[in-house]
């Protein structure tokens, strides 16, 4: 009995186990590389990476330059998200370089790179495929009027205000007044790269060039084009961030104080780096802004079924559920400006969906064209991946069955028709029962 009793509580235990690790695998946000110049760096930076693996990410440490790195094997990603904290790398070890990142990144990997004044010609390439630019090896960026005041003279301790941030709470997290500090290198993104997103700016005041040298020519960037932190969602929803320093992920800058220099100057116990360190990752990791399409109908208002085909002209009813992936969980969306076509070459209707419960409906009366027509909903927002739907119908020209007996636009012909019809019925009459008078002799 005893025997019997423990082998029950064995299985109900391994039960457990097992459902403890299918909920883990459900909720955990995938398998994560870490790329890191020395292993010193996860004790330096360690709030960020134990915020990391408190979300449920599965790291992985190992420097850049181990021969036994690999991103994929048998034609699979090992990994689902990239971390690369090496900004002087040269070579990276194992099976990985810049194309095999290239080609996670078409795969649909995300990647969080953070590059300082030591870059490598590695991360400089990466950025190029990426649409930006980094400025030479050795320069930062500098701004006379926006350092702080533990700077220690060179005026590379950049001060960057939240107005500098992009306007995108889903990227950048919920508005704050608290500034952010910034030492690393300076970057300025491809202007015909419309993927490309300027997250971080640095002030009218900043450039990018040697902090020991004079300023001889002129500066890679300057003014608002010196980019301090820029993003990439590729057209296949993957996820880049690109920093340009790696400081800025520290645990030292998350834990200073920030201060201006000018005189009079507000000081701050507690900068911006850890919350906006923390909504970049859960961006670029797709723990936020991540959208997904449910179920899609359409049919006749007044039926509940699709027909085989439309009629022109019929009255319609579409809807369409769209969900967001908020804490691991797919709730209803929330949005306002959803809109609809219907399209055949062109778009004959262009509408807003209106939101009704759960999902997004919308009635409306189709075009007097017949043809081969399709649903659809291309939503394209900042800081959301691309959603996209399209259903495909038909729609027919009306039966001889079902068009009208009389068309009031006709009215006029009918009455010309009828008209003469009634005139030749009198006149008819007339001309047979007239008899011509007869001539006296």
């Amino acid at each position: 009995t005893l025997t019997s009793t423990s082998a029950l509580l064995d299985n109900i235990m391994l039960v457990f186990i097992c459902l403890a690790a299918m909920m883990h695998s459900a909720f955990a946000d995938g398998k994560t590389l870490v790329l890191l110049d020395n292993l010193n760096i996860r004790d330096t930076h360690s709030i960020f990476f134990r915020s990391l693996a408190d979300r449920g990410f599965d790291l992985t440490f190992k420097t850049a330059d181990d021969p036994s790195l690999s991103l994929i094997k048998y034609g699979q990603f090992l990994y689902d998200h990239l971390v690369i904290f090496s900004p002087s790398v040269e070579d990276f070890g194992g099976n990985i370089n810049v194309e095999t990142i290239t080609s996670f990144i078409d795969g649909g990997g995300n990647v969080l790179v953070a590059a300082s004044s030591d870059i490598g010609d590695p991360l400089r390439e990466l950025g190029s495929e990426c649409g930006i630019e980094f400025d030479e090896e050795k320069t930062a960026v500098i701004d006379h009027h926006n350092y702080d005041v533990s700077d220690p003279g060179e005026h590379t301790l950049i001060v960057a205000d939240p107005e500098n941030l992009l306007k995108a709470p889903t990227i950048v997290g919920k508005p704050t007044n608290k500034p952010v500090l910034f030492k690393g290198v300076g970057m300025v993104a491809d202007p015909e790269n419309p993927l490309v997103l300027d997250i971080l700016t640095g002030s009218s005041t900043s450039y990018s060039y040697f902090p020991d040298r004079p300023v001889s020519q002129y500066p890679h960037a300057v003014g608002k084009n010196t980019l301090l932190i820029a993003g990439l969602q590729a057209r296949n929803n993957a996820r880049v961030v690109f920093s340009g320093s790696l400081d800025f992920f520290s645990d030292a800058y998350f834990n200073s104080a920030v201060q201006k220099a000018r005189p009079g100057s507000q000081r701050f116990e507690q900068n911006g780096n850890m919350d906006l360190a923390e909504a970049l990752s859960r961006w670029v990791f797709k723990e936020a802004g991540v959208l997904r399409v449910g179920a899609v109908t359409h049919h006749p208002v007044g039926e509940t079924t699709p027909p085989a085909a439309y009629t022109i002209t019929d009255l319609v009813e579409y809807s369409i559920v769209i969900e967001m992936l908020s804490e691991g969980r797919w709730v209803p969306f929330d949005g306002d400006d959803i809109q609809l076509e219907f399209v055949r070459i062109d778009p004959f209707v262009r509408t807003y969906l209106k939101k009704n419960g759960g999902k997004y409906s919308v009635q409306f009366k189709l075009p007097d064209v017949y043809g081969v027509f399709q649903f659809k909903v291309d939503y394209n927002r900042l800081g959301y991946t691309h959603l996209y739907s399209s259903t495909q119908v038909s729609v027919r020209p009306l039966q001889h069955t079902q068009y009208e007996r009389f068309i009031p636009s006709a009215f006029p012909y009918y009455a010309s028709a009828f008209s003469m019809m009634t005139g030749l019925f009198i006149f008819s009459i007339v001309f047979l029962h007239m008899k011509e008078k007869e001539k006296s002799d």
